[in-house]
């Protein structure tokens, strides 16, 4: 479990194809501390460590989560937001992020708004009966509030420390984002599929 506040930015060493994708990514974390099997939020989505180098660790990523996420555009080089899981008695200082990513949707616009950039995504009809104006939703591992949500497309406000402290400060037009429905709203929609069945009882 995660809370979507990044905690450092790692950067993609090196990438190995084998029956998964292993990707080692680069670290401030100290990785003596990361034992493995231990899960790690990169760009949202929930990865277990399966080695641990100096300044870096391992992680493996079968055919479904390539097909679910953006981990099938990344490359050497590649920048992602990082999250180490959630411990007893830890602040929750976003909302709770399984890490389970649902799929993925682009960056449409930016424009700066003061010191903020509000940025705009695409609303596609598998995401739109989830989002609503002041919503949280994760996008690449990190909480945020939908600002406004039209028929096709949602905007959510980045502010400063969110730019300098996420790849959000760098991201461009055109960018594949993992996105994670806010599990409230997860709950709620699957609630409202039921209104108006009639349930028997013994």
């Amino acid at each position: 479990m995660f809370t979507g506040i990044v905690t450092d930015i790692g950067r993609i060493r090196a990438i190995e194809r084998r029956g998964d994708m292993r990707y080692e990514i680069e670290t401030a974390y100290d990785t003596g501390s990361i034992a493995l099997g231990a899960s790690i939020a990169c760009a949202g989505a929930c990865l277990t460590v399966v080695e641990a180098a100096e300044q870096s660790f391992m992680v493996d990523a079968s055919a479904e989560t390539l097909a679910k996420t953006s981990l099938d555009v990344w490359q050497e080089g590649t920048r992602i937001n990082l999250e180490r899981a959630l411990e007893v008695g830890d602040e929750i200082g976003g909302h709770l992020v399984s890490g389970h990513v649902d799929g993925t949707t682009e960056i449409l616009d930016q424009s700066p708004s003061g010191d903020s950039i509000v940025m705009t995504f695409a609303l596609d009809s598998w995401l739109a009966p989830y989002v609503a104006p002041k919503g949280s939703i994760a996008l690449d591992g990190v909480s945020l509030t939908v600002n406004d949500v039209g028929d096709d497309r949602f905007d959510v406000n980045i502010i400063a420390h969110t730019q300098s402290e996420t790849t959000f400060g760098k991201a461009m037009v055109g960018q594949k984002v993992n996105v994670e429905i806010d599990m409230l709203a997860r709950y709620v929609r699957r609630a409202l599929a039921y209104t108006g069945k009639s349930e028997g009882c013994a």
